[in-house]
């Protein structure tokens, strides 16, 4: 298995684990995450950490890895905007850094791997032409 597929299928299940840690156990996933806000914040946080991760799914089932390391890219402003929220709301920069500042660090890196992965990837050529059938 391919280093980026690794990292790739590590990104989903992260994603599916924070959201649903979120969604169930909102106060307890509060204190690993470095910050506690209402309880609201806990929905909107799962939710949102499933919906990349099933995005990131789709692309990685569908072997669209040229997308998947674009939308990994965009996606990297979901743990640094974690971290600054960290950060600006009173948590310890260490901690931010070393849970948040890391994640982001991984996702930058796994994108970068995943979009030079797809550069370098051998071109299919065009589709063969079929006849239309009435």
């Amino acid at each position: 298995m391919r280093l980026t597929t690794v990292l790739a299928w590590l990104v989903v299940v992260a994603g599916v684990v924070f959201g649903l840690n979120f969604l169930l156990n909102g106060h307890g996933a509060a204190a690993g995450f470095g910050i506690v806000d209402p309880s609201g914040y806990y929905v909107v946080k799962g939710v949102r950490d499933l919906a990349y991760a099933l995005t990131a799914l789709i692309l990685l089932v569908l072997r669209q890895r040229r997308a998947l390391g674009w939308v990994v890219l965009a996606d990297s402003i979901i743990p640094i905007g974690d971290c600054l929220s960290v950060i600006t709301s009173g948590g310890s920069v260490g901690y931010a850094l070393a849970v948040h500042g890391s994640a982001a660090v991984l996702v930058l890196i796994t994108a970068a791997l995943l979009l030079r992965e797809s550069a370098h990837a051998p071109s299919a050529g065009p589709r063969p032409r079929t006849a239309a059938t009435h």
